[in-house]
């Protein structure tokens, strides 16, 4: 489905929201809002990223804020808390914005720490949940293939429950499969899903026991549903540091998967110190509401991005809605 551009820079709302804490190399996340017939919607692909790459978000921006949402299954989602590169002496503190929370994902294998760094803040989130708490590791393929075998056995004693993206590649996801086999913790394919051509070649390639899935990098709600149901793996519905428009989408991705095993990765508003919604979707009692959240007119306002990032995003809807409509005309 495309949209008149007109009709899209017509709605368009840009924001840039402070951060709790650095994440992903940022401390402000910009977000393009846009409204269509069934509610607000969100355009938000990292700004590294080009035309090209952003043109699924915004299929995914137009699908939800322009067509009805799939049939569900659940009306609200058990979450994980998310731990970035943080010190362990700020992880408790952390914790507790995502009250409820049973589960909760570290992002290691940064390229300004150490392994050692990684093993410290993981054993301070397992002092912090308890012997019951779930912990997996994301790696974001920052690992080669020794490195990767070696950091699993270090942060082996500490019950993962999986690893996602311990290595970039396809091959090097199949190769640390097969060489941590035996320890029984399962491979998780994030990038390799939703940055690749062909989102199915991971499950193909035998290189995944669980795919993490994401709305808008895979083109929106039914093209996310129907590449979990191609693949035949389980499937975990993460967000992409969304506002809570965004989180919206994820959480109906969630809602409409026939099968859920794992918490989800969209209890990310917790690392926001700001947000578009009176009532963004924020974590209670571990879970998150499969609801649209309604935008308040004040907040867009306050949180405006300046007027250069405005244009700058502006610039890029119309660049993005080309590649949209060129790759659509192609098909």
């Amino acid at each position: 489905m495309i949209v008149d551009i007109a009709e899209l820079r017509r709605t368009a709302h840009v924001v840039a929201l402070p951060l709790l804490t650095r994440f992903r190399g940022i401390e402000v996340r910009e977000a393009l809002l846009l409204r269509g017939p069934e509610g607000w919607t969100e355009f938000s692909p990292f700004v590294e990223y080009d035309d090209e790459e952003a043109a699924a978000w915004l299929a995914a921006a137009i699908d939800f804020g322009w067509r009805q949402t799939p049939a569900l299954h659940r009306d609200s989602i058990a979450v994980n808390a998310t731990v970035p590169t943080i010190d362990p002496d700020r992880v408790a503190d952390l914790l507790a914005r995502f009250p409820g929370a049973r589960t909760a994902k570290i992002k290691v294998a940064a390229s300004d720490e150490t392994l050692a760094d990684d093993v410290a803040r993981v054993r301070a989130v397992r002092e912090a949940m308890g012997a019951d708490g779930r912990i997996r590791i994301d790696a974001n393929g920052g690992w080669n293939v020794d490195e990767a075998e070696h950091a699993i056995h270090a942060l082996a004693p500490f019950d993962l429950e999986y690893v996602e993206q311990p290595c970039a590649s396809i091959a090097e996801l199949a190769e640390i499969r097969e060489r941590t086999h035996y320890m029984d913790i399962p491979i998780a394919a994030d990038e390799s899903v939703r940055r690749v051509d062909d989102p199915l070649a991971v499950a193909r390639a035998g290189a995944a026991d669980l795919l993490v899935i994401k709305a808008q990098p895979l083109g929106g709600i039914r093209n996310a549903l129907a590449i979990v149901a191609e693949a035949g793996l389980p499937a975990v519905v993460s967000s992409a540091l969304d506002t809570s428009v965004g989180l919206s989408m994820g959480a109906f991705l969630a809602g409409a998967l026939p099968a859920l095993d794992f918490d989800c990765g969209l209890g990310t508003a917790s690392l926001l110190r700001a947000d578009v919604a009176s009532r963004p979707l924020a974590v209670e009692d571990g879970r998150i509401r499969v609801e649209r959240v309604d935008v308040d007119a004040d907040l867009l306002e306050r949180w405006a991005a300046p007027p250069e990032r405005r244009e700058w995003w502006l610039d890029r809807l119309t660049r993005t809605h080309a590649a949209l409509t060129e790759a659509s005309a192609g098909e």
